[in-house]
């Protein structure tokens, strides 16, 4: 009963730098979208070298980059579901 169901999951893809490059890329994005939208990017805890990361704080920081994991997962599992990963 449960093998058809087993073959509906899509094949997980192993690491690659192609699967890193695109969750750098990823991530970039995210925090250009991060810096061009949070209103007030720089209050709370500051990172040591706050200049590398665009002045975001801590906070900011950690928002982006989950943006960034969530937005690389799913071009990740698009690229490899059309065969380009």
């Amino acid at each position: 009963m449960i093998t058809p169901l087993l073959a509906l999951a899509p094949a997980t893809i192993s690491w690659s730098p192609k699967v890193a490059l695109v969750m750098i890329v990823a991530n970039i994005i995210a925090i250009a979208i991060g810096k061009a939208t949070i209103k007030q990017p720089n209050v709370g805890l500051q990172l040591p070298s706050s200049s590398l990361f665009g002045g975001l704080s801590h906070g900011a920081m950690l928002g982006t980059i989950s943006l960034g994991h969530i937005l690389g997962m799913g071009a990740i599992q698009g690229l490899a579901s059309r065969g380009v990963l």
